[in-house]
């Protein structure tokens, strides 16, 4: 399939494994000069290398950094000013009763699924806007809709996801 993303940047978020990691890697394939993203410097670099050796002659970068923080998103916003496509993968996950999540959960799950994307939409989007081409994607959960009761955390932020969406789509 060539869907033409021939030098154009993508930014995955939380692509060490898992969806993020297949996504970045099916980027990488389509010809997408793909930054991986991670917390942890050895992860990141080991995507890095996964996704060269499965795909030749990708063009892939990693940056490790905190996404859940300011901090994180700054410094990855110094180490990659530009994008083309930016897919918020970056999510966390953890059952627990809805009497037992704390406030610092509650704001750990929103600053990590919801903000994380909503302050890296606000820098990139401009620029796309510029350009007049660039691709946000958000990647929820069906927990949005249907939330299971031993996550309400997860769904709720996974719902706020939706709405940011909805609302850069306008």
């Amino acid at each position: 399939m060539d869907l033409q993303l021939t030098n154009k940047k993508a930014l995955v978020t939380g692509s060490t494994a898992g969806i993020g990691f297949a996504i970045a890697s099916l980027l990488a394939e389509e010809g997408a000069a793909v930054v991986v993203n991670g917390r942890s410097p050895r992860r990141v670099e080991e995507a890095v290398q996964r996704i060269r050796a499965e795909r030749k002659g990708a063009q892939v970068t990693g940056v490790a950094a905190d996404l859940g923080t300011k901090e994180g998103v700054k410094q990855l916003i110094r180490d990659v000013p530009a994008a083309d496509i930016l897919v918020n993968n970056l999510g966390i996950v953890e059952p627990k009763p809805f009497a037992d999540i704390s406030d610092e959960d509650w704001l750990r799950f929103f600053e990590v699924n919801v903000l994380s994307g909503v302050r890296l939409s606000r820098f990139y989007l401009p620029q796309m806007l510029q350009k007049n081409w660039g691709r946000i994607v958000f990647i929820s959960s069906e927990s949005a809709i249907n939330t299971p009761v031993e996550m309400v955390h997860y769904g709720v932020t996974k719902t706020a996801q939706l709405a940011v969406a909805r609302g850069l789509a306008e």
